[in-house]
């Protein structure tokens, strides 16, 4: 900047002209330039950006109209504020240019923000060919974005208004490291949302189970916690710092279908084929479970009352598990009362061998 300035004003200073008639020609030219670089922007980039298949390089090029243009224009501003120097008195001139620094990094600073955004929103809406940004994972590298361009813009203004920032990020270090010491559970439950947001183990509507026993659908995962919507429609908000280290059985993920099984005794004697036949029928008959792969049938074990069978189904979304062995187990019950097959309980018999022996008082 300081070599442009010195180059423009030597140049200028060639044909003796006043102070305020130079900064009035600097203006003008910033103003061609700004108005060029405008135009180069419509007629060359936006022409090669039309052939590409994609929308988001045209959304950023709509937003780069006004940053090219107030940079040129400020940059003429405040080469033309050197050459008034003698008039605004050089106590005043670094105000202005400093001020005029100040506009330039917060158009900027905005432009990034929007093209940022609508990047990454963009990408999200692309997971096949960005497997990394996810609509779940788009807010973390979106509030990402945002404070390393927040962090930045502060230290470019710091920077405009020549404050040394080697104090303050000594500062800043030491408050951090006090921070991080009063608030390790917090930062632990940060770094595993982070780490879960990257591993994806589970995603928004994902039915999962911990080892704790909730069960519920996923809906939000935060850089803090987890909340999960059980079937009683409570929500439970599981901080991340415990999901990170807990053991948890993701119901929706792999194939697309969840597997049930309806349990089921019938007694001794009973013609076990004819049994395996009827629960088949039951599940093929049922409109509400999968056909492919289709649902079987398993004689698994003697029973100490009974001969254990088990009805093996599919449903496509394991959030009606409940639901669909509901209704299974009350056509069992319904089908085996019309075949006479008997569904037996626990019972035992007592075999008394001897009575005591009654002694009279006498």
């Amino acid at each position: 900047m300081d070599v442009l300035i010195s180059q423009s004003r030597a140049w200028l200073s060639e044909y003796a002209l006043s102070g305020e008639l130079e900064a009035l020609i600097i203006i003008l030219i910033s103003m061609v330039l700004a108005k060029l670089g405008d135009l180069f922007l419509v007629n060359v980039l936006g022409r090669l950006f039309a052939r590409t298949e994609n929308t988001i390089d045209d959304h950023v090029l709509k937003l780069l109209h006004r940053p090219v243009f107030t940079s040129f224009f400020v940059i003429g501003l405040i080469i033309a504020s050197h050459s008034l120097a003698d008039t605004l008195g050089e106590g005043f001139l670094p105000v202005i240019v400093a001020v005029l620094k100040t506009i330039v990094i917060f158009v900027w600073l905005q432009f990034l923000l929007r093209a940022s955004s609508s990047i990454i929103n963009s990408m999200s809406h692309n997971p096949r060919r960005y497997q990394f940004v996810q609509a779940d994972t788009a807010p973390l590298f979106r509030n990402l974005a945002i404070v390393f361009l927040l962090l930045a813009g502060a230290y470019s203004i710091l920077v405009a208004w020549d404050i040394n920032v080697t104090g303050l990020v000594a500062s800043a270090g030491i408050v951090g490291l006090a921070l991080s010491f009063a608030a390790q559970d917090t930062l632990s439950h940060l770094f595993a949302g982070v780490a879960i947001l990257a591993d994806r183990p589970y995603r928004i509507g994902d039915y999962i189970v911990l080892d704790t026993g909730e069960r519920g659908k996923v809906t939000a995962i935060g850089l803090r916690s987890t909340r999960l919507m059980t079937r009683d429609d409570v929500e439970v908000s599981i901080p991340n710092g415990v999901m990170g280290s807990a053991k948890i059985v993701n119901e929706s993920s792999g194939v697309q279908r969840f597997r049930i099984r309806a349990a089921v005794g019938a007694a001794y004697g009973s013609d076990v084929d004819h049994v395996l036949k009827i629960l088949e029928d039951i599940g093929t008959s049922n409109e509400n479970l999968l056909q492919d792969p289709a649902p079987r049938s398993r004689f698994r074990a003697f029973g100490s009352s009974s001969l254990n069978f088990e009805l093996l189904a599919w449903i496509p979304d394991p959030e009606l598990r409940g639901l669909r062995i509901h209704e299974l187990n009350i056509e069992i019950n319904r089908r085996f009362a019309q075949e006479g097959i008997v569904i037996p309980f626990p019972q035992q018999d007592v075999w008394i061998k001897q009575l005591p022996e009654h002694k009279s008082d006498d």
